[in-house]
C-alpha cells in the first residue's frame, strides 16, 4: 500500500508556505519543510491537496506556485458547466520530474514548430536488457512495495481471477478506451460488459472498442501460463483489440506494410516493412529478456507505440501488453485509472519526438500508484486519504439512497447521476464526481449498503432491478 496522505502532511506543507497570499515553488517548500522528504513524495502530497482544494496552485509546469487556503473549502453549486463531462482539464496535476516538466513544455508548443523527426533505430538498439534501466532502482522498489495482491495460501491465481478480474475488465476496458476518446461512462461500460447493452446515442464502434478490450483482458488472464513477449501473444492481443475496427480485416494481428501518420505530431514512423519486422522482433526479444516486471511493462509502453508496428490500435496493444508481466507475476494490474489524457499523450509524444522517457515514466508511476490504490480498495482496505470522496460525502449520501429507493437500473442511474452532476457540481469536478458515484454504485454490496441507512428489503428490491 502506498503511504496515505494525512493531516500531518498538510500541516507540514502549510508551515512551509508563506503566510497570507504568499506563494512558493516546490523547491522553496522542500527547503522550508521541517522534516526533509523526497521531491517526488512532496509532489504526491501537493497533488492530493490541490485536487481536494486544501492547497491552492497557480501557473503550470515549472512556473507552478503553491499557497495556503485561508478560507475554508466551499463547494459551489448551480454553476453552468463550461467543460464536457469527458474533457480532461489541462491543469490536472500529476507529480512530475524536472525532466518530465521540460518535455511537457516542449510538447505544448505547436507541432508545426517542433522539429520533424523519423524513427530512430538506435533508440531501441541502445537499450540493453538488465543493464539499461528506464526505471530507477528506487522507483522499482516503490512499485514493488505497493504492488502485491493479497495471498490466500498459494492461490495467487484464484485471487487474481476471482477477486480482481471483474474489476479489471471494467476499469481497464473503460480507461484504455477513454484514452482513445471513447465517451462511454463507467456504468455504461459495466452495463455493456455484463449485459451487452449498447448505451443510447453511442456509436457501435465505441461499444466494439470496449468489448474488444474485455476479450483481450480475458485472454491475458485465462492464458496466464502461456502468454509472454512473443509473436503469438502480441498478435493475438492486437487481433482481439482491432476486431471489427479496421477497414481491412486482414490487418488484424499482422505487421503493417503501409504508411501511417501521427496526428498533431512532428514524428513520422518508418514505412519500411523489413525495418518494422526486425525492430518488432527486437522489441519482443529485449522485453522477454528483462527480469524486472515493472521495467518490462514500461519498456513495451515506450517501444511498441514508437515503432507503430500495426496499421492502428498500437497504443491499446501496448497498454494491455504492459499488463503481461504484472499478471504473470501476480502483481497489481495497471488499469490507467484517473490518468489525465493530456499527460498520457504528452508522454507518448515525448518518446516519439525526443526519444525521452522521463515524462512517460512520470505518467507510468502515477498510473500505477492510482491502480494500486484502487485494487487495495477492492481487497477491502479502507483508503482514508480519499479527500475528494470526503468533500462530496453529503452528495453521495443523498444520491445513493435516492437511486436505491426509486429502484433505478444501471441505465437510469447513469442518466440521473450525469444530469445531477451537470446541475449541481462545480464543472471542474464533474468528471471525477460522476466516476466516484458510478464506482460506489457498481460495487455496493450487502455488507456496505447500511452506511446509507437503507433497509435490507429496499436494497434487495433494488438489486433485482440493478443486476
Amino acid at each position: 500500500m502506498p503511504k496515505l496522505v494525512s493531516r500531518k502532511e498538510l500541516d507540514m506543507i502549510n508551515h512551509a508556505l508563506p503566510l497570507e497570499s504568499g506563494k512558493a515553488s516546490i523547491e522553496e517548500i522542500l527547503r522550508n519543510l521541517e522534516e526533509k522528504v523526497p521531491r517526488r513524495t512532496l509532489q504526491r502530497w501537493l497533488s492530493k491537496f490541490v485536487q481536494s482544494g486544501e492547497i491552492l496552485s497557480d501557473g503550470n509546469g515549472r512556473a507552478t506556485r503553491y499557497r495556503r487556503r485561508i478560507a475554508p473549502v466551499v463547494v459551489n453549486y448551480n454553476i453552468e458547466p463550461s467543460i464536457s463531462r469527458y474533457e480532461v482539464r489541462e491543469d490536472t496535476f500529476i507529480p512530475m520530474s524536472e525532466e518530465g516538466t521540460k518535455i511537457r513544455e516542449h510538447i505544448q508548443r505547436s507541432f508545426h514548430v517542433r522539429k520533424k523527426v523519423g524513427y530512430n533505430r538506435n533508440f531501441l538498439d541502445d537499450y540493453q536488457p538488465n543493464k539499461t534501466m528506464y526505471l530507477t532502482e528506487s522507483i522499482r522498489d516503490h512499485l514493488k512495495e505497493i504492488s502485491r495482491l493479497p495471498r490466500d495460501g498459494d492461490s495467487y491465481t484464484n485471487t487474481y481471477s476471482k477477486e480482481i478480474l471483474h474489476r479489471l475488465l471494467i476499469d481497464l476496458s473503460w480507461n484504455s478506451s477513454r484514452l482513445e476518446g471513447n465517451t462511454y461512462s463507467l456504468l455504461e461500460t459495466e452495463l455493456l460488459i455484463s449485459k451487452n447493452e449498447i448505451a443510447d446515442e453511442k456509436t457501435s464502434s465505441e461499444a466494439r472498442m470496449i468489448l474488444n478490450h474485455k476479450e483481450a483482458i480475458e485472454f491475458l488472464v485465462e492464458e496466464k501460463e502461456i502468454i509472454g513477449f512473443n509473436r503469438h501473444t502480441i498478435f493475438t492481443l492486437h487481433a482481439l483489440l482491432a476486431r471489427g475496427l479496421l477497414p481491412d480485416p486482414r490487418s488484424r494481428g499482422r505487421l503493417r506494410s503501409t504508411k501511417v501518420g501521427i496526428g498533431k505530431s512532428a514524428y513520422t514512423p518508418t514505412d519500411i516493412p523489413q525495418l518494422i519486422e526486425e525492430c518488432f522482433q527486437h522489441i519482443l526479444n529485449k522485453a522477454e529478456a528483462i527480469k524486472d516486471p515493472f521495467e518490462q511493462a514500461f519498456f513495451v509502453l515506450v517501444h511498441l507505440p514508437y515503432l507503430q508496428p500495426f496499421e492502428d490500435v498500437n497504443k491499446r496493444t501496448s497498454r494491455l501488453s504492459a499488463n503481461i508481466p504484472l499478471i504473470k507475476n501476480n502483481l497489481c494490474p495497471l488499469s490507467f485509472i484517473h490518468l489525465p489524457n493530456d499527460f498520457y499523450v504528452a508522454g507518448v509524444l515525448g518518446v516519439y519526438e525526443l526519444n525521452r522517457i522521463e515524462l512517460m515514466r512520470d505518467v507510468f508511476v502515477y498510473a500505477y500508484e492510482c491502480s494500486a490504490d484502487q485494487y487495495a480498495e477492492v481487497q477491502h482496505v479502507v483508503n482514508y486519504g480519499n479527500s475528494f470522496e470526503f468533500r462530496y460525502r453529503k452528495q453521495m449520501d443523498f444520491i445513493v439512497p435516492k437511486i436505491i429507493r426509486q429502484k433505478m437500473n444501471k441505465r437510469e442511474a447513469t442518466k440521473f447521476v450525469q444530469q445531477w452532476a451537470h446541475e449541481n457540481i462545480n464543472p471542474v469536478d464533474q468528471l471525477q464526481f460522476v466516476e466516484l458515484m458510478e464506482t460506489e454504485l457498481l460495487f455496493l454490496h450487502e455488507g456496505s449498503f447500511g452506511i446509507y441507512y437503507i433497509k435490507p428489503d429496499e436494497f434487495a428490491a433494488w438489486k433485482k432491478v440493478w443486476d
